[in-house]
């Protein structure tokens, strides 16, 4: 495997699991897309898919259709190699702008979480009944 396919995989290994939430502060999306909030801010500004609800002084809300579009213009951008524009470009021609290798790993990473947490409460019950 060369170098970029090693880095290409690091970077959606990296990315921790969506939570089931139905907003999202532009820190937790911060943390979720491993990207700063001043990205986000600019990216808002660039991507038209892109767009949290503001509310109380501005403050941003994103959706988990929001994240998923975060995701997918990281991976265009610094996985795919694409430009600010290419990237834009790429995201407006799709009928779905979220490809499925995004939706595939979040799911993945999902069920992970998932599974981890039901091992934890059976060694935790395991531990209470001996």
């Amino acid at each position: 495997m060369n170098r970029n396919n090693k880095r290409k995989q690091s970077l959606e290994n990296e990315l921790p699991a969506i939570p089931d939430k139905r907003y999202f502060t532009i820190s937790e999306v911060s943390t979720l897309c491993a990207v700063k909030a001043y990205v986000l801010r600019y990216w808002e500004q660039e991507f038209p898919q892109l767009k949290p609800i503001k509310r109380q002084g501005n403050r941003r809300y994103y959706q988990q259709q929001d994240v998923l579009i975060v995701r997918q213009i990281k991976k265009l951008l610094y996985e795919d190699g694409f430009t600010i524009e290419g990237a834009r470009a790429q995201l407006s021609n799709t009928p779905e702008p979220i490809s499925q290798s995004v939706k595939a790993n979040v799911a993945i990473k999902k069920v992970i979480a998932d599974l981890e947490s039901v091992l934890q409460n059976l060694q935790s019950d395991l531990m209470t009944n001996q």
